[in-house]
């Protein structure tokens, strides 16, 4: 029989460390945008300021570094104002782009 594990044994997870390029973390962006979810967004912001040094984030964000955790830790529903403030810190952007229309048509000026 094989040993149970429990999963308070298991160590914790921190997207953090896994952040370390400009690449990554625009994949993880895209990812967590494409989830809707404005919290998970917040919580995301958190893990890329953590990875780049939330002390240095802070400040070119203009906020303390108390508030910015407190602005982007998970749960939390920061406004746009300090989303725009921390992703300009962070030196990436949110982009919009089109979604398909319905059943796979696509808008008749792109074609």
């Amino acid at each position: 029989m094989k040993k149970k594990i429990k999963v308070s044994d298991l160590p914790r997870f921190d997207a953090a460390a896994y952040l370390d390029d400009e690449k990554a973390i625009a994949a993880y962006l895209t990812d967590i945008l494409e989830a809707g979810d404005g919290a998970l967004l917040a919580s995301a912001l958190g893990d890329i300021a953590r990875a780049r040094g939330m002390t240095e984030i802070a400040g070119k964000a203009g906020v303390t570094r108390e508030a910015l955790y407190k602005a982007l830790r998970p749960g939390s529903a920061p406004r746009f104002d300090t989303i725009a403030q921390v992703c300009a810190a962070l030196g990436v952007r949110l982009v919009a782009e089109p979604m398909a229309a319905a059943g796979g048509r696509r808008d008749r000026k792109a074609a």
